[in-house]
């Protein structure tokens, strides 16, 4: 089997080919064709929905053409395209799917449609991973820190973000201390010559007994460190923080809450498998952080970093599974923003 996917969910435009081993039906790549809009909306310190759409409609079908030339198959060769469909902006969303559903009735392919966050789960497999059923999964993204109980039966959310997801809340502190944007790598950049211990943040649990994820108090709280005022904002603190002495408390809070969160979802669901998807794994102290504090208590599943942001390589990985499952849609298919 081989599935062409297609991703334009938020602002990555993408194409790839995966085929499924046919020994252990693991998917493998042959083309991947990506291309990042952080240029463009680097100006606005965030992505511009329009300005998102325009540029996958621009690029996509050339996108598409060269990831085939690249894997060498032809459209005859493809078993199915497979389309990102939710969630994502809807605007990109429309591009993906019209353009999946145009190929699909001229080609007399069958279609797949694949739910965005799934196929951060099954990105571990394209760096040669085998998961076993049932699992924790946890996606780290831009827009999303949801946790999930994965079986066969199917998934069920068992944490969710409750304001600001994980990845947002990197951009929004790169923002306040002025690193530029993509916020996530700045972040991470500077936070390598800072000393977590200089500044004291809070870490926002909502509860011994929740598995929801809260990054906006965080956010704020170095916001007003950056002032000058404590992290409540109550008052002047001694002292103005080194930008990276704050990324680096920053980036320390969010990982010791991971792994709280990881942590009371093993004890709930009795899981010792956690797999990660989604572009905030790849930052490499949060990963080492949580395979210190969790990894002798279950097997910690990451992507390969270059499968850990959004791509077509993870749809069409999915959309093998689904295709081996006959799970098929119609032409009908719409795109849906929400998760």
């Amino acid at each position: 089997m081989i599935v062409l996917g297609i991703e334009t969910t938020c602002d990555e435009t993408s194409a790839a080919v995966v085929a499924a081993d046919p020994r252990t039906l693991a998917p493998r790549l042959l083309a991947q064709v990506l291309r990042s809009q952080s240029e463009e909306h680097r100006p606005y310190g965030g992505v511009v929905p329009e300005l998102a759409s325009r540029s996958h409609v621009r690029e996509l079908t050339r996108i598409i053409e060269r990831t085939l030339e690249e894997s060498g198959i032809a459209p005859a060769e493809l078993s199915a395209i497979a389309v990102a469909h939710r969630p994502g902006l809807i605007g990109a969303l429309l591009v993906g799917v019209t353009t999946a559903k145009a190929l699909a009735w001229a080609w007399q392919k069958p279609l797949v449609a694949v739910h965005h966050l799934e196929a951060h789960l099954e990105a571990p497999e394209l760096g040669g991973e085998e998961i076993e059923l049932p699992y924790l999964g946890a996606v780290l993204s831009g827009g999303h820190t949801d946790l999930y109980r994965v079986t066969a039966e199917g998934r069920e959310r068992i944490g969710a973000t409750r304001d600001d997801a994980i990845g947002e809340a990197f951009d929004k502190v790169a923002a306040i201390l002025g690193l530029g944007y993509p916020g996530g790598p700045a972040v991470e950049k500077a936070a390598r010559g800072g000393d977590p211990a200089a500044v004291t943040l809070p870490r926002t649990l909502l509860g011994a007994e929740s598995l929801d994820f809260s990054f906006s108090g965080l956010k704020t709280a170095v916001l007003y460190r950056w002032r000058g005022q404590d992290a409540r904002g109550a008052g002047p603190a001694p002292g103005a923080p080194r930008r990276e002495d704050l990324c680096a408390a920053f980036q320390a809070s969010v990982a010791a809450v991971l792994v709280e969160k990881i942590g009371r979802a093993l004890d709930r669901t009795g899981l010792r498998t956690v797999v990660f998807g989604g572009g905030v794994t790849a930052n490499r102290a949060l990963r080492a952080s949580l395979a210190e504090s969790l990894g002798e208590r279950a097997r910690l599943v990451f992507p390969p970093p270059e499968f850990s942001t959004d791509n077509a390589a993870m749809i069409a990985a999915r959309g093998l599974r689904l295709l081996r499952e006959g799970r098929l849609v119609g032409l009908d298919l719409e795109p849906e923003a929400s998760p």
